[in-house]
C-alpha cells in the first residue's frame, strides 16, 4: 500500500474514532460514512465489511458499531 493511501486511511480512522466516541452510529451509517471519506480522498479498490467481534481475526479494524458488538474491517483488493 502506498504511503499516501496509508496516510489517508490513518487520518480517516482517527477522525472516525472521534465520531464514534461522540455518538453511537448504526453499522450501515458508519460504513457509508467511511466509504464516502475514502472515495473523497481517491482511495480505490477496497472493501469494508461488518463483522461480529469474534469473527474479526487478523483483519484491519477501522471502526466499531452497534454499541461495540460489531467491527468494521478494511480490506484492500
Amino acid at each position: 500500500m502506498s504511503k499516501p493511501t496509508l496516510l489517508a486511511l490513518s487520518a480517516t480512522v482517527l477522525l472516525l474514532n472521534q465520531s464514534v466516541l461522540a455518538a453511537p452510529k448504526s453499522c450501515d451509517e458508519l460504513k457509508a460514512e467511511i466509504a464516502a471519506r475514502l472515495d473523497e480522498k481517491g482511495v480505490k479498490g477496497y472493501e469494508i465489511n461488518v463483522l461480529e467481534n469474534d469473527k474479526v481475526g487478523d483483519a484491519k479494524v477501522i471502526g466499531s458499531c452497534d454499541d461495540g458488538t460489531k467491527k468494521l474491517t478494511y480490506l484492500r483488493k
